[in-house]
């Protein structure tokens, strides 16, 4: 035993020794092989995911979504002076009619269907003499205006291309705060950009942008120029059009809003089908209900239940006249659905189709009621957007 042990220990002590002499003498056959095993290491992980996008990318939502977001420019002859080819008015006031260059203005759409339909913001395409889009693989093709509903905002395109891309329709609906949602589009015409960021609010309403105002707000980073730009879910669904931002400086301060898809395929179908979009109307005065106004029309706070929209005036031989809906009626829900704001009653009576008949329940004096209003057609506004 002890003679193995001696055997042993000399193996050892020559091998130790044999290792320091290599090291001291070659130490770059050492240092190569250490390398070696450092390199293997080092790339062992990614070579086995096969190229794998890390945990929590949004690559794949992105490249899914992102051929189907297309730039849009715009141009628009200039605006000449009446009076620009009077002799006279040239010899007094000189070449001072206006600009002879064309206004040009650049926005996104959304590509929504094979045949070549773009979903975008009115204010992109409104008064616009000629529209080129421009896909992200690079093809151009002249737009054609199809119809627009500058209520809403929405404008629809039409581009005459084979082998278009599509983005899927996702649910706005079911969207919730907190959800990651990413903003596609051309900001300030730099190329198509993808940012990220999470649904902040849902339902904002009354920010004097559009007559319907639902929006999806988010703090993705939406710019000038990603206006008709999409904004989507983590599988690159489609869940609005990006069409306003709040800021102080023209640029994003992290609070955008979109218009959710759900409207956005409402007026496709609407101006697809009839060539222009149309809604209900009744004819009445709504105002929020506020507690000084539920004492002024004698109305018990706890007969409310969580609000209702209060009628403060009705047009003479209107739909909600003939109706018998009467001013200090509170307006509890229309066709089913519950109104606690005068934007949801607009909203709600703007998608009842006009001559048919739907339900509408009443607060009148404490007491509950139903009444069947036969709604008429809401009038397009005459005046653009400024």
């Amino acid at each position: 035993m002890r003679k193995s042990w001696l055997l042993f220990s000399q193996t050892v002590t020559l091998l130790l020794a044999a290792y320091f002499v290599v090291a001291t003498l070659q130490p770059q056959w050492v240092n190569r092989q250490a390398l070696g095993n450092a390199i293997s290491v080092i790339e062992a992980p990614a070579g086995s995911a096969g190229g794998a996008a890390p945990a929590g990318s949004f690559a794949a939502a992105a490249k899914a979504a992102s051929a189907a977001v297309v730039s849009i420019n715009t141009s628009k002859a200039a605006a000449r002076h009446p009076n620009m080819d009077d002799p006279w008015f040239k010899f007094f006031f000189g070449d001072q009619g206006g600009s002879s260059e064309p206004q040009v203005g650049l926005g996104s759409g959304v590509i929504v269907s094979p045949n070549g339909y773009i979903l975008t913001n009115n204010h992109v395409v409104e008064g616009a003499d000629d529209i080129e889009v421009i896909l992200n693989d690079t093809r151009r093709a002249k737009a054609k205006v199809i119809g627009t509903d500058p209520e809403t905002d929405l404008a629809i395109l039409k581009i005459e291309l084979d082998k278009l891309p599509i983005i899927v329709l996702g649910s706005s609906d079911t969207a919730q705060v907190g959800d990651p949602v990413l903003a596609i589009g051309n900001p300030f015409g730099v190329g198509q950009t993808v940012t990220s960021g999470i649904v902040s609010a849902l339902g904002r309403n009354q920010l004097g942008i559009n007559t319907f105002e639902n929006f999806i707000q988010t703090d993705a980073a939406i710019n000038p120029g990603n206006s008709g730009g999409a904004l989507v879910d983590t599988q690159g669904r489609l869940l609005g059009i990006n069409t306003a931002i709040y800021s102080r400086s023209g640029g994003s301060m992290g609070i955008g809003f979109a218009i959710p898809v759900s409207t956005g395929k409402q007026v496709l179908e609407s101006i697809l089908k009839d060539g222009q979009v149309t809604r209900g109307w009744i004819g009445v005065e709504p105002q929020d209900l506020s507690p000084e106004l539920a004492e002024t029309f004698g109305l018990k706070p706890g007969a409310l239940n969580g609000g209702g929209v209060i009628i403060t005036g009705v047009l003479q031989n209107g739909p909600a006249a003939q109706a018998g809906i009467m001013p200090g009626d509170v307006i509890l829900d229309v066709a089913g659905q519950p109104v606690r704001t005068v934007s949801e009653l607009l909203t709600a009576v703007a998608a009842l189709k006009p001559g048919v008949s739907a339900p509408v329940g009443l607060l009148r004096k404490d007491k509950k009621n139903q009444v069947a209003v036969v709604p008429g057609t809401r009038q397009r506004p005459q005046t653009r957007r400024p």
